[in-house]
């Protein structure tokens, strides 16, 4: 899996797989695959949220103290 794969390509391919897995496209033989493939998306998707969240926190808490010494 490529780390460099960003959040929406990711959330799209997921979206695919389980439409696959819904749709009754995928074989036995190729289910442990892709189910494989879809938990490496949501732990891409999860760590992408993850580190997004502390960023806007990060910022929120700048912009506080900025405006707390503006005072």
């Amino acid at each position: 899996m490529s780390d460099n794969i960003n959040y929406t390509d990711a959330f799209e391919e997921l979206q695919e797989i389980v439409s696959q897995i819904e749709e009754g496209e995928i074989s036995v033989d190729e289910l442990s695959e892709k189910v494989k493939r879809a938990a490496q998306l949501i732990k891409v998707c999860k760590m992408k949220l993850t580190t997004t969240e502390e960023d806007v926190n990060k910022i929120l808490e700048e912009l506080d103290s900025a405006d707390e010494d503006d005072a």
